[in-house]
Order: C-alpha cells, then sequence, then structure tokens
C-alpha cells in the first residue's frame, strides 16, 4: 500500500548534480579500496506514488569524468583497459521495471551499459525522504548500491601480485546517492 505522501510526490524530476553522488568502490591490492566517482552526468526518473510499478528512470554518466584522487590513475582508468572513454563516452543505465519493496524500498531494474556492453541489473533503493528547498523546488531523496563484475563489462586488465592474487578486484560496488529536482 502507498502512503498519501508518497502519491504527492508523483511527476518528472532530474537529478541534481550538485546534490548527488555517483560513485563506486574497489578493491586495490587485495587489501585496501579505493573510492571513486563521476562528476558529470544526467539523469530524469519518473515516479508514480500511486502506482510505483509505473515509476521509471535513467542516466548517462560521462566515463571520462571518473575521479579517484590520483591523476595518473584516473587517466588508466580511462583508457581502454577499462572503461575506454574516447570510444565509450557514456555509461548509461535505463529502467524497464520498478516495484515497491516496502514503505521506504524500492527496487528498479534495468539495463546498465559500460564500454558498450550492457547487462540486466536490479538496484535497490531506499526512499530518504522529500523536502521543499528554499527555492521552492520540491526535492526527492533516494540512496541505493549495487555489485557488479567488471570482467562481465569487458573492464580485464589487471595485473599479478608478486605475493599472489591481482592488482585490481572484479567487484565493483556502484553506490548512487540521488537528489532530484521535480519538474513543472
Amino acid at each position: 500500500m502507498t502512503t498519501p505522501a508518497l502519491a504527492d510526490l508523483t511527476g518528472t524530476y532530474v537529478l541534481d548534480p550538485a546534490h548527488t553522488r555517483i560513485g563506486f568502490v574497489a578493491r586495490h591490492a587485495m587489501i585496501t579500496k579505493v573510492r571513486g566517482s563521476f562528476h558529470e552526468f544526467e539523469g530524469t526518473l519518473h515516479l508514480d506514488g500511486s502506482d510505483p510499478a509505473k515509476s521509471r528512470a535513467s542516466v548517462s554518466i560521462q566515463a571520462d569524468s571518473i575521479d579517484t584522487g590520483s591523476a595518473d590513475r584516473d587517466d588508466h582508468l580511462r583508457t581502454n583497459d577499462f572503461l575506454d572513454a574516447p570510444n565509450h563516452p557514456k555509461i548509461t543505465f535505463t529502467s524497464t521495471k520498478a516495484e515497491q519493496v516496502d514503505d521506504t524500498h524500492f527496487r528498479l531494474t534495468g539495463d546498465l551499459t559500460i564500454k558498450g556492453t550492457s547487462k540486466p541489473i536490479s538496484i535497490d533503493f531506499e526512499f530518504t525522504g522529500a523536502a521543499q528547498d528554499p527555492f521552492g523546488n520540491q526535492r526527492v531523496g533516494f540512496e541505493g548500491a549495487i555489485t557488479v563484475s567488471r570482467k562481465e563489462y569487458g573492464l580485464t586488465w589487471n595485473a599479478a601480485l608478486e605475493g599472489g592474487g591481482v592488482l585490481v578486484g572484479d567487484k565493483v560496488v556502484m553506490e548512487f546517492d540521488i537528489s532530484a529536482i521535480k519538474q513543472a
């Protein structure tokens, strides 16, 4: 059962890049984690609070906007060893299904495309709230994460470590901290 407050939020929203983070975490050298994010992206969500199954979302990320805090590493991540940003400038997600799991949790299923390879995924999101900002904009917030295999998207580069193991782990956690503004 959808709450009346959620039904009141029905509409089309755009991601607010100044208050949204699309990030990731990957294992490095088998012992630590490298965190990063993408700084250039755009996205639209249509929320149907009366019938969440009719909700949908799409996001387009500029692959070359990757930032891990290390210019050399970021440059390497932009090459064909990883994202191949010159030939595959965008990472995209387009939903194909939306479902409400409980009062505050939702699941978006859709196609994630990285480096020209599309795979179906499901991302669980928590609805973190809605508010009107000081400028009169209606905002909604969601947080979600999913673990993907980078190898499934053709990101197979690696280096063996002298003591065993590899330099870069296969599993990458993609993190989404979303703030979106309702359109008139």
